[in-house]
């Protein structure tokens, strides 16, 4: 017997029922993917700069998540934020969004390792869990928003307004 063309994969009707019924879910699932692995190189870029080179915890911690960064832009664009059409400002909204992350991931840092005495490596874990949340409501809503058509107000519904 040979297959047929309409069949699909194993868990394809699972995965269209989820992202129409649930796509801000589906999205923040993508987005928390990319996530994990953004985390994973900012964790070990940090950890590579401040145990192996000795950096500053706070540069350390700026290199690493620029690292994160870069990665989950091009991550995100492609995947988790596709059906947004880029304009020549999107890098430069990702760049706003990340870099006010960055700061609240700087202050974070400072103030748990500094204030509270949090060991360096989990004050940066911390600090990225509140940082994610962060940054994906803003690239969601302005980064990466998805521009929906407008109906001009007075206009026929076959376009013409005689």
């Amino acid at each position: 017997m040979s297959s047929s063309h309409t069949e699909q994969r194993p868990g394809a009707a699972a995965k269209t029922f989820l992202q129409s019924r649930y796509p801000l879910f589906v999205q923040f699932m993508k987005f928390a993917l990319v996530g994990v692995s953004n985390t994973l190189i900012t964790l070990l870029v940090y950890t590579f700069l401040l145990k192996v080179v000795g950096m500053w915890y706070l540069a350390a911690s700026a290199i690493g998540f620029i690292a994160g960064a870069t990665n989950g832009f091009l991550l995100n664009r492609r995947w988790t934020f596709r059906e947004h059409v880029g304009d020549a400002l999107t890098p430069v909204r990702w760049a706003v969004v990340q870099s006010c992350g960055l700061a609240v991931n700087e202050g974070m840092l400072y103030l748990l390792v500094h204030d509270a005495h949090l060991e360096k490596i989990l004050a940066q874990v911390a600090a990225t869990v509140i940082v994610t949340i962060t940054t994906f409501l803003a690239n969601r809503a302005w980064t990466f928003r998805v521009h929906t058509t407008v109906a001009v107000a007075g206009g026929s519904p076959g376009g013409s307004d005689t």
